[in-house]
């Protein structure tokens, strides 16, 4: 692991429970507390908790029966080491849960954010759009480009003026933040192209937005999401980790 880049919340709470494994504070046999306790005393989201176990299980250090609670394994006396396809399989299972959650909620909240910025955006609000498309379009990065991304859904929730609104969006970022990476990955794999056609997405939701049309904002915001989603739930259905 390169010490230079900073732990995932998953990868520190999965080296902290193999701590705990390796002295002994955790034995073979025990069972682990639920992932409602264990996010609350790491003070982390249950998604991070369920990723940090499924990598763990994928070591063969743990046993995750369905229903029936969470065990600690003896460790193999000879472990053959985790193939990174696998251990990716296991992590993402736990990430599609979350991000299927994250997407109905943004759902429910973006579509209406989009339809009512349709109706209210000033024209300032517009140059900010316009300004965060630059971003995306002239971005020399991915992570440049996400960040843009997660501005662009923000300015939606901003050009409402409505507060409550732009209160309960900018809750979600950091979940916004933390799964954008995830979601990008599976819009790209559901187009099989490129950053192009996805700023074309998002250009087209501004338009809509722009032309003050409230019910063409939502219908692309919709088909936006949707179009997540679906790839989501094809993965669930068997195809490989992107």
């Amino acid at each position: 692991m390169n010490p230079q880049r900073p732990l995932k919340q998953y990868e520190w709470v999965m080296n902290d429970l193999k701590r705990q494994m390796d002295e002994g504070s955790l034995q073979p046999g025990d069972r682990l507390s639920s992932v409602v306790d264990l996010a609350l005393q790491y003070n982390v989201g249950r998604s991070t908790i369920r990723e940090a176990l499924s990598a763990l299980k994928a070591m063969g250090l743990l046993d995750i029966r369905q229903g029936g609670g969470t065990f600690v394994r003896t460790p193999p006396a000879d472990p053959l080491p985790v193939h990174p396809g696998q251990l990716y399989a296991d992590l993402w299972e736990g990430r599609a849960a979350s991000l299927r959650h994250l997407l109905e909620v943004r759902r429910v909240l973006e579509t209406g954010c989009a339809s009512v910025a349709a109706s209210n955006r000033s024209e300032a609000d517009l140059a900010a759009f316009e300004e965060i498309l630059r971003e995306m379009e002239n971005a020399a990065d991915e992570q440049v480009s996400e960040q843009a991304d997660v501005k662009f859904h923000q300015q939606i929730a901003a050009a409402t003026h409505n507060p409550l609104l732009l209160d309960l969006m900018e809750s979600l970022s950091n979940k916004l933040h933390e799964n954008m990476k995830d979601m990008r990955a599976l819009w790209f794999y559901a187009e099989r192209s490129s950053a192009e056609r996805l700023l074309q997405e998002h250009a087209s939701i501004y338009e809509a937005i722009r032309t003050q049309d409230a019910k063409e904002a939502l219908a692309r915001m919709e088909a936006h999401i949707t179009k997540v989603e679906q790839v989501l739930s094809e993965k669930g259905a068997g195809d490989q980790p992107l």
